[in-house]
């Protein structure tokens, strides 16, 4: 009689070392450029969101374009508004401009980050902001890589 041999489970991807939630006031720019570079330097071991404390129609087409420039593409992104309970579900909350719209919650590490709002301007002007943006998401992957 044959001997049954098990069949391995497939494995389940590990869950993400930390959610990271990236707010400013439209959505449209810093926030979803923060969560493109967060998606794309830290793959499934960091949950990247975005969202806007009054969220615009679409996403700043110089921000896209900037994007697009360093082969990272957010041309299908949509401006989500911030909620509460993204904020509760997150690790991180970081700012971006938007005041005093977030809410605060035990237990959450709370950055303000200082960036030049990229509405209205060029690919030009927006550049420089981005490249601002992929330094800081280096220095928190590499810190969120650190707690492991």
């Amino acid at each position: 009689m044959p001997v049954p041999v098990p069949v391995p489970m497939p494995a389940s991807p590990p869950a993400p070392l930390a959610s990271v939630l990236f707010v400013c006031v439209h959505n449209a720019g810093r926030s979803q450029m923060a969560a493109a570079f967060l998606d794309h330097l830290a793959g499934a071991r960091v949950e990247a969101r975005s969202a806007g404390s009054i969220p615009g129609d679409q996403v700043n087409p110089a921000a896209v374009e900037a994007m697009k420039e360093v082969g990272i593409d957010i041309s299908a992104a949509i401006p989500k508004v911030l909620t509460t309970e993204a904020v509760q579900a997150s690790d991180y909350v970081i700012t971006m401009g938007c005041g005093d719209a977030c809410p605060v919650f035990p237990g959450r590490k709370y950055l303000d980050w200082t960036l030049e709002d990229p509405a209205g301007k060029g690919v030009e002007a927006v550049r420089p902001i981005r490249d601002e943006i992929r330094t800081r998401i280096e220095a928190l992957v590499a810190e969120i890589d650190a707690q492991r």
